[in-house]
C-alpha cells in the first residue's frame, strides 16, 4: 500500500491509485488508519451515505488545541444533522443574498491585473503573480477584511490545513493551534466591528442569520481554508498540466467558449483534495466492504477522478471533456458551498493568461508541496 509521504507517490500518484482499483474499489489502508474507496462509485457511495458521517473528534490533547477544536467543532464540514441542516440553511441563506454573483465583475477584475502585472515582469512564480494571491482577495472582498490585515490570512490558512496530514510533526501541530488562536481573535473582532456597524459584506448577513459568534468565526475560517486552498492548487496544478499539454492549452486559447469544460476538467485531472473521511455512525456496506460503528472510510478523490469506468482515457487531459462527473467538490450533504465562487475564480485566471499570455511557457519544473492529502505545489516558475 501506498505511502503518503513518499515523495516518489506524491510526485505521482495515479499509477498506484489505477493498481488499487483494478483490485478492488475498497481497501484496507493500516498505514492511514482507515479503509479508502478508490474507484468513483464507491467514493460517490461513501459521499452520500447517510449511515457515514462527519463526526469530529477534538485534536488531543484538548487542552493544547483549543482555537483548532473551536473552529472545527462549530463548522459546516464537521457536523451532521440536524446542527449541519440549520447551518446550511443560514450560511446557504447569507450566500444567497447574491455575493457569488456581486463579485464576479470584481473577480475578473482582479484576475486581469494580476496577469498584466505577470506580463509586464516578463516571468515569475505563477503561483506568487496569480494563484494565491486571487482567492486571498476575493475571500478579503466576500468578508470585507481590511485591507492592511489581508497578508496575515493566507500564512494561517497555510498552517491550519497542514493538521489535516498524516503524521504531521509536532511543530506543525503548535503552529496550526497558534495559527488558529490569531485568526480566531481577529474574526472575533471583525465581527464585533459589524455587530456595531454593519456593512454589505459575508459576515454582515451570517451575524443576522442567527449563528453564534464561535459558528460565523468557524465558517468565515473555512471559507478563507476551502475557497483559498482548493482554488490555489486547481490553478496551479491545472496551469501545470495545460503547459505539460501544448495542444490542450492552444485548445482554450483558441477557444474561449472551452472555459467552462476545461474548469471541470482541471479540477478532475489532478485533484487538489485528495482524500475525504467519514465515519460509520451504524455498521456500513460499501461496494461489499464492512465499516463497523465507528470506524473511518475515506473517498479517495484523485483515484475516483481517474476511473476508467467513469472517464473514457482518464489519464488523459481534455479541456472538451463532456462525460462524467468528478467528485472534486464533494457530493451529498457536504457538497462545497463555495463551489460556484471558486469556478468564477478558476475561469477568470484561466480567461486572463489565455488572453494576455498565449504564449505562457514553463521555465522550470516545479517543486511540489510534500503534502498528500492538500495536493499542489510550491511554486510555477514560467515566462511570457
Amino acid at each position: 500500500m501506498f505511502d503518503p509521504r513518499d515523495p516518489a507517490f506524491l510526485a505521482d500518484p495515479y499509477p498506484e491509485f489505477a493498481r488499487l482499483r483494478a483490485q478492488a474499489p475498497v481497501h484496507r489502508h493500516d498505514g492511514l488508519g482507515l479503509a479508502i474507496a478508490v474507484s468513483h462509485a464507491a467514493a460517490s457511495a461513501v459521499l452520500r451515505h447517510r449511515g457515514l458521517g462527519r463526526i469530529w473528534t477534538d485534536a488531543s490533547p484538548a487542552e493544547q488545541f483549543v482555537s483548532f477544536n473551536l473552529l472545527h467543532r462549530n463548522s459546516l464540514l464537521e457536523n451532521e444533522p440536524p446542527v449541519h441542516t440549520r447551518l446550511r440553511r443560514s450560511i446557504s441563506s447569507a450566500f444567497g443574498r447574491g455575493h457569488v454573483e456581486r463579485l464576479r465583475p470584481t473577480v475578473m477584475k482582479l484576475a486581469d491585473d494580476l496577469v498584466a502585472k505577470l506580463a509586464a515582469a516578463g516571468s515569475g512564480d505563477l503561483l506568487e503573480a496569480l494563484a494565491q494571491p486571487l482567492p486571498v482577495a476575493v475571500i478579503s472582498e466576500l468578508l470585507d477584511v481590511p485591507e492592511a490585515d489581508r497578508p496575515r490570512l493566507v500564512p494561517w490558512s497555510n498552517a491550519i490545513v497542514k493538521m489535516y496530514e498524516y503524521g504531521l510533526p509536532e511543530e506543525g501541530r503548535v503552529a496550526a493551534e497558534r495559527a488558529a488562536t490569531e485568526f480566531v481573535e481577529f474574526l472575533r473582532e471583525l465581527a464585533g466591528r459589524r455587530r456595531r456597524e454593519p456593512g454589505e459584506d459575508l459576515i454582515t448577513d451570517l451575524l443576522n442569520a442567527e449563528l453564534t459568534e464561535d459558528e460565523v468565526v468557524a465558517t468565515a475560517v473555512l471559507l478563507l481554508m476551502a475557497g483559498h486552498e482548493a482554488t490555489v492548487n486547481v490553478i496551479g496544478n491545472g496551469v501545470w498540466a495545460l503547459l505539460r499539454h501544448p495542444d490542450q492549452w492552444q485548445r482554450l486559447v483558441d477557444d474561449p467558449e472551452l472555459m467552462p469544460t476545461a474548469v471541470e476538467e482541471l479540477i478532475r485531472f489532478d485533484a487538489p483534495l485528495q482524500l475525504f473521511e467519514r465515519t460509520a455512525t451504524e455498521d456500513v456496506e460499501i461496494a461489499g466492504f464492512r465499516v463497523a460503528k465507528g470506524e473511518k472510510i475515506a473517498a479517495l478523490l484523485g483515484a475516483a477522478a481517474r476511473d476508467p469506468e467513469v472517464f473514457a482515457d482518464p489519464d488523459t487531459l481534455d479541456v472538451g471533456r463532456t462525460e462524467g462527473t468528478h467528485l472534486g467538490f464533494g457530493a451529498g450533504i457536504h457538497y462545497c458551498i463555495g463551489a460556484p465562487l471558486a469556478r468564477i475564480e478558476i475561469a477568470a485566471a484561466l480567461a486572463a493568461l489565455t488572453t494576455r499570455l498565449p504564449g505562457l511557457r514553463l521555465v522550470a519544473e516545479p517543486e511540489r508541496r510534500p503534502e498528500f492529502v492538500i495536493r499542489g505545489l510550491k511554486n510555477l516558475p514560467v515566462t511570457v
